[in-house]
């Protein structure tokens, strides 16, 4: 049986998955949740995806500096109308 999600979220070409993973430590099993966000386009005629997986601990970190980013893009933005 294949892996599967447990949840999935898309917007337009932007998807995320959670995922329960397994591993074995001390001779118990411990489940584990991750996520995968892809981002997919078409080139010429193929198409194509990238992905980035993260674990939980990870998730805060990446949306402080998406936040970030697009903080500055849109500052930036309002500056360059401003000039």
């Amino acid at each position: 049986m294949a892996n599967r999600p447990i949840k999935q979220y898309k917007a337009g070409n932007i998807s995320g998955a959670i995922w329960f993973n397994e591993k074995e430590k001390d001779n118990q099993i411990l489940g584990f949740k991750t996520v995968s966000i892809r981002r997919s386009w078409k080139d010429k005629d193929t198409w194509r995806d990238e992905s980035l997986n993260l674990r939980k601990t990870d998730i805060p970190k990446v949306l402080l500096i998406l936040t970030k980013i697009q903080e500055d893009l849109l500052l930036n933005q309002q500056e360059e109308k401003n000039d």
